[in-house]
């Protein structure tokens, strides 16, 4: 599995747009076959930072849907909305990978 961590800088002042492109994006990202873990807006703090996290089965999975998702016209919608109101400065994107609490097994010496 490959969780995707999207850090956004937004225009506060948009936040309604990017809300509505976030909820756009949820669905999208699953109906690619993906799990959407949400979207985490400002609340206390930065007014400016929000947060996305989304996972596919692997790597393959996640290139699938990036290669799908440059054609399909409501990813392109999407992406769209975001430049048109500008609610979105820059973004960051990490590829993380879950860690494996099921291994009983304890290291060996090194």
């Amino acid at each position: 599995m490959i969780t995707i961590h999207l850090k956004y800088e937004i225009d506060p002042d948009r936040i309604e747009d990017f809300e509505e492109y976030g909820r756009r994006w949820v669905a999208l990202v699953n109906r690619f076959g993906g799990t959407h873990h949400g979207y985490f807006l400002p609340s206390e703090g930065d007014s400016d930072i929000a947060y996305a996290l989304f996972s596919f089965p692997g790597f393959a999975a996640y290139e699938r849907y990036r290669t799908e998702s440059a054609t399909d016209p409501e990813c392109q919608a999407a992406f769209e909305l975001a430049r048109r109101t500008g609610c979105i400065r820059r973004y960051e994107r990490r590829f993380l990978r879950p860690l494996d609490t099921e291994t009983t097994e304890a290291p060996g010496p090194a």
